[in-house]
């Protein structure tokens, strides 16, 4: 096997957020075939974590225990394959999907250039932008279990939701196709439009994890956030952005803790001010740093 295996490997090497403790067991694939075998040898007692570009994970600050499988170098490949059927695998930028479709003049998916992450994680999350959803297009979807067997999947096999994509246990996506249209009028200009508006209303360029809550049902986060006045407060090195409320800011020297302190008080001023619940659109993985930590919900 080629595929790099590091053990007690910092994630804030790999998490857009620059922080979180040691994962016990890191390994990085260089093929299918080598991901298949590692899996097929793992102890089945022996937690695994996904990562792609990690930009929607918390890492706590004792780390991770058990193995993360980063497998965005083994898994880029995107593809036309004819009649508006395109098959993206699970660590292709969604930046890139967006691109190759609007040079494929098909649509639409120039809303994917607006998700911060992997194909693998929008699956996951049906993340969505600029009122697109990832689940919108697709038509199957490849995933690979724990025994490293590869398997197809049709979307009805899923609970998809907002921002939530329920399916089979121990099973990680691999690649989807998605069915788009042929969109002659769709350019690359739509891409920097949509991409220009992100610079403009996201403190992009800073190390955060895209947007922390989901929105709730006729509102948004921000607004509820910014409306608590809480733009630019602090905990730690932790920071609400003052550009886009709903994005908190490493300034430097955050903490884990500091991130879940300060997600924590969001929820509560934002509960008190407008008897909303905030629910987390980031995942938190992992174990705190101090025994007596106040923590999150998985």
């Amino acid at each position: 096997m080629t595929g790099t295996i590091r053990h007690d490997e910092p994630m804030a090497k790999h998490t857009s957020w620059r922080l979180g403790g040691p994962a016990d067991i890191y390994f990085r694939p260089r093929s299918r075939e080598e991901l298949q075998t590692f899996l097929a040898g793992l102890d089945a007692d022996l937690p695994v974590y996904w990562f792609g570009l990690g930009s929607n994970v918390l890492v706590r600050d004792g780390g991770i225990r058990g193995v993360v499988v980063a497998a965005s170098a083994a898994l880029n490949s995107v593809t036309h394959i004819g009649n508006g059927l395109v098959e993206a695998e699970a660590g292709v930028a969604c930046t890139i999907l967006a691109r190759n479709c609007v040079r494929w003049k098909l649509g639409p998916a120039e809303f994917f250039a607006g998700i911060p992450g992997t194909i693998g994680g929008a699956l996951k999350m049906n993340a969505g932008a600029f009122g697109g959803q990832t689940w919108d297009n697709v038509v199957e979807v490849q995933v690979i279990t724990r025994s490293g067997e590869l398997l197809t999947r049709k979307p009805e096999e899923f609970k998809i939701g907002y921002r939530e994509t329920t399916g089979p246990d121990n099973e990680w996506f691999v690649a989807a196709r998605f069915q788009f249209a042929t969109s002659q009028n769709t350019d690359m200009q739509q891409v920097k439009t949509l991409m220009d508006a992100r610079k403009e209303t996201q403190p992009l360029g800073l190390p955060s994890c895209g947007s922390v809550f989901r929105n709730p049902p006729g509102d948004y986060a921000a607004r509820l956030i910014e409306d608590s006045g809480l733009k630019g407060h602090h905990r730690g090195g932790a920071r609400i952005s003052e550009k886009h409320a709903n994005f908190i800011i490493n300034t430097g020297d955050a903490t884990a803790a500091d991130i879940e302190g300060l997600i924590q008080e969001i929820q509560q001023k934002v509960q008190h001010d407008h008897n909303v619940l905030l629910q987390l659109e980031v995942h938190v993985v992992g174990e705190t740093g101090d025994a007596d930590a106040t923590a999150l919900p998985h």
